[in-house]
């Protein structure tokens, strides 16, 4: 408790938030003086350390401290931005001139400019936005953060005879903070901390070799699992890839371990991204309102998530957030838009500026091991490899590796598969999705099975 009372008296991000906002305050008001009708400013510091090693030796250890000043004005409907890192006044009054410069040349875009002022996000009574729980600084210096490395490489390399190497371990923690401000009067402030512990091993001789890994990620310290947990974890998925099989190719059941699984999700966020859409470039073009998805599954935004790794008051653009529903009952209910997309396409923004904030799959199942048992003969995805999807025609192929199984029960790992579809069918053909999600993505999926797709392997 002492180490966290020290921690919280030697806390300066009030002060260095109120000195980004000075910041922010000046260069707006520099904007507005030469002449520009609107403006914004995005402010930040990051503070890092990460350190790795490998085969009980020290490799890096790097201290980090960025920050970063970005300026955007806006000449009626012409806009030009401009960058710095140094923050003495004649560079900070020479980014503002070269973003009007900028702008003062580019051509109209009828869908640039601010978002509305009366979607901005609103403080409460005290002149604060909520606690989401997202700021939990560790201030560990490199002795400490190399002996949690070390700690849970060990752990993994002695966890198993078959474990014959080490790609190494590595550990990060950052403190990030950050302002945006722009002429409608909204001033944003947040700070976030994130921490990681991570090991890849190697399992095997010569051409048998087989290489995986585990880690942990968080908000806070308390969020990580313990480094020797990290490094058993690690050690038994690695030797559970040994003496891999293929497979005939065939139409089976296949299913995605959650922490591959949110990729699917991903995809689906792509292809009803503003992006996208207002280039013709998806798949979903005009899908609103039509059912992608089974009846029972649903796809909610939670930005106001308590210590969610997403979570925040107001969006890129300063647009107030919400929980607000992506799919219901599989119908797909809005896309993902900022103010730009939103105008582009004629609608208004969903507060998305600047991407997601954790999104929640419904589920229907129980656990991994539950639908593994139910899916009876198929294949569990737990790599994914390659970018082979098309997010115009929405067709899907890549690389795989994971287990075939049998008679509900884990038989063998495959790998050098190909699984195919296209994800217009593999929505519909959603058949479970488990409760056991994975806690380390702002997309919070657990397991997903669909009831078939195109396996291509080597038998």
């Amino acid at each position: 408790m002492e180490r966290v009372n020290d921690i919280e008296r030697n806390d300066d991000s009030h002060e260095r938030l109120d000195r980004l906002a000075d910041i922010s305050q000046r260069l707006l008001e520099r904007a507005r003086a030469l002449g520009a009708s609107q403006a914004e400013v995005s402010c930040s510091e990051e503070r890092g350390l990460n350190v790795s090693v490998r085969m009980g030796e020290v490799e890096t250890v790097e201290s980090t401290r960025d920050r970063g000043i970005a300026v955007t004005v806006y000449f009626g409907k012409r806009k030009g931005s401009a960058s710095t890192a140094d923050l003495h006044e004649a560079s900070l009054a020479a980014t503002v001139e070269q973003a009007c410069a900028i702008a003062r040349h580019t051509e109209d875009d009828p869908a640039a400019g601010l978002a509305d002022a009366e979607l901005m996000a609103r403080p409460g009574a005290d002149g604060r936005f909520p606690d989401l729980d997202t700021w939990h600084p560790w201030r560990l210096d490199a002795d400490e953060a190399v002996d949690l490395a070390l700690a849970c490489e060990a752990a993994g390399r002695q966890a198993d005879a078959r474990v014959s190497n080490s790609d190494g371990a590595s550990f990060g923690s950052g403190e990030s903070l950050s302002v945006y401000a722009n002429s409608h009067g909204f001033v944003g402030r947040e700070r976030e901390t994130q921490h990681s512990l991570g090991l890849a091993l190697i399992a095997g001789q010569g051409e048998g070799m087989q290489r995986d890994g585990w880690y942990s990620i968080g908000l806070a310290r308390a969020d990580l699992e313990a480094p020797a947990a990290i490094g058993r974890r690690a050690a038994e998925r690695t030797v559970a890839r040994l003496a891999p099989r293929s497979v005939p190719t065939g139409e089976y059941p296949v299913l995605f371990a959650s922490e591959v699984a949110r990729s699917l999700v991903g995809h689906l966020l792509g292809a009803v991204s503003g992006g996208a859409l207002y280039r013709k470039a998806s798949f979903l073009l005009d899908s609103v309102g039509t059912r992608l998805f089974p009846e029972w599954l649903s796809i909610d935004e939670r930005p106001l998530l308590h210590h969610g790794l997403r979570s925040t008051a107001f969006d890129g653009d300063g647009v107030a957030t919400r929980d607000n529903p992506l799919v219901v009952d599989g119908i797909l209910q809005r896309y993902v838009l900022g103010s730009y997309s939103a105008r582009k396409l004629g609608l208004q923004t969903t507060a998305n500026a600047g991407g997601v904030h954790n999104l929640q799959v419904s589920a229907n199942a129980d656990g991994l091991e539950e639908m593994v048992r139910g899916m009876g003969r198929g294949l569990l995805v737990t790599e994914l490899m390659g970018q082979g999807v098309n997010g115009v025609t929405g067709d899907y192929s890549r690389g795989a590796a994971g287990f075939w199984v049998e008679d509900g029960v884990i038989a063998y790992p495959v790998d050098e598969l190909t699984i195919a579809g296209n994800l217009r069918a593999m929505f519909a053909g959603i058949e479970a999705v488990g409760r056991e999600f994975d806690p380390r993505s702002h997309i919070r999926t657990g397991p997903v099975l669909l009831g078939r797709m195109t396996v291509a392997g080597g038998g």
